[in-house]
């Protein structure tokens, strides 16, 4: 039986059967004129898988079709796992969210601030206010990608090395050195930046736990959960179930080996803000202990009080992105939507013109995977592909329109 096997009448859980097959429908059309090469969605409810759908290869070019076990780069969707990491150590005291991460990360004991020159001469002040955890998690740091391309410190970021991707021979404790030694986009807590803070925190859980990120990961985190299939890379006894790796041009998508096969080696560090690839079976137990506020199969990973604190909007005054945000997430599929410790967070539906709930949190990840839980309808819902960058299409809201159009109780 396959572990993706939809066991119970969605009708016993508020579904329509007929409803919901519009999702298959949709998402095939993309496969059929090409926008995607293949795609795996689940819909399930109060722990219980109600719906799956899946068309098209995980790898087109050699015929290779999606199935239940296909391994997919899920990058920015490893945010939440490091976020719930991280969470577990704040629950053990080895920090508080107010404190300075300038205690641990010599780079960030006295962060200064861009204000104007050029990114080979640029002008920077004193921060007026630490880096905080609670600023890392939030991605109100003043830390970015070299990748944004927006900001001249994105463009110090690439003159260092980091483009999509890392500099050859750096190791996690170099990288968090070069980016924290970089000036900051703006005063810590004052804006929004998507960012490689995440990054810092993997770094940050080595130092709190005294042990590498991988083995961390792997005891703390994916071992309990179950989820075997969720790795670092693809070991090579499970290429065969690899995604390629794709992107737009011209209306269709086009395979980017190049890239791809990054995946298929072990990393010469281990990315906590997008280094991730599992199968739509593994997310979906982490999506279950999501779901059930920190705890799974018995197994608590974070307490309940915990886990709502991660998941309330931590921006201040509790705006939404687009009008927090510094450069990027200013779009209106953002209005109405915060963000918390590790997940974005909808605080008001009727400005984000979306069906969700207010109170559903979740993320995405660069190839277009995304996924969200809905606590106020006992939700939760995930998609693969691998189609870079995400955005390309709004694959997001428009699963959200045909999910919850087949709710009917």
């Amino acid at each position: 039986m396959s572990p993706l096997e939809v066991r119970i009448d969605p009708t016993s859980m508020g579904f329509d059967p007929v409803r919901l097959e519009r999702i298959q429908h949709h998402f095939e059309k993309y496969v059929t004129d090409g926008r995607l090469a293949g795609w795996l969605a689940t819909v399930s409810r109060g722990g219980e898988l109600v719906w799956t759908g899946r068309a098209g290869h995980r790898n087109r070019e050699e015929g290779l079709e999606v199935t239940d076990d296909t391994i997919w780069r899920i990058f920015s969707m490893t945010k939440p796992l490091t976020s719930i990491g991280v969470m577990m150590l704040y629950e053990e005291g080895c920090f508080d969210l107010n404190d300075d991460a300038g205690q641990w990360i010599e780079a960030l004991a006295a962060p200064r601030v861009y204000v104007g020159g050029t990114p080979s001469d640029p002008q920077t002040v004193p921060a007026i206010e630490p880096v905080r955890i609670h600023h890392l998690l939030s991605h109100t740091s003043g830390l970015t990608y070299g990748f944004n391309y927006l900001h001249p410190v994105d463009a110090i970021y690439r003159a260092k090395g980091y483009d999509f991707g890392w500099p050859r021979g750096a190791n996690l404790s170099q990288a968090v050195h070069d980016w924290c030694s970089s000036p900051l986009l703006f005063q810590p807590g004052s804006a929004f930046n998507y960012s490689v803070a995440t990054d810092v925190l993997g770094r940050l859980i080595e130092i709190w736990s005294g042990q590498p990120l991988d083995v961390f990961f792997r005891e703390r985190i994916l071992d309990p959960l179950g989820m075997h299939d969720t790795s670092w890379w693809c070991p090579e006894d499970k290429h065969d179930r690899m995604s390629m790796l794709y992107v737009p041009s011209n209306g269709e998508s086009h395979p980017f080996g190049d890239l791809a096969r990054g995946a298929l080696r072990q990393p010469q560090l281990y990315g906590a803000g997008g280094g991730l690839v599992s199968t739509a079976v593994d997310y979906e137990r982490f999506m279950t202990m999501l779901l059930r506020g920190g705890e799974f199969e018995g197994h608590r990973f974070v307490s309940s009080r915990t886990f709502d604190l991660m998941t309330q909007n931590h921006l201040p005054g509790d705006v939404d992105l687009v009008a927090f945000a510094a450069d990027s997430y200013t779009e209106p599929e953002y209005a109405g939507v915060g963000f918390g410790l590790g997940f974005s967070v909808v605080i008001d539906s009727s400005r984000n013109k979306s069906l969700m709930s207010e109170g559903t949190f979740g993320w995405g990840g660069a190839a277009s995977t995304t996924f969200w839980v809905d606590p106020a309808e006992d939700l939760t819902v995930s998609f693969f592909t691998q189609l870079l960058p995400t955005g390309t299409y709004p694959i997001r809201r428009e699963l959200a329109q045909l999910v919850y159009q087949a709710l009917v109780d």
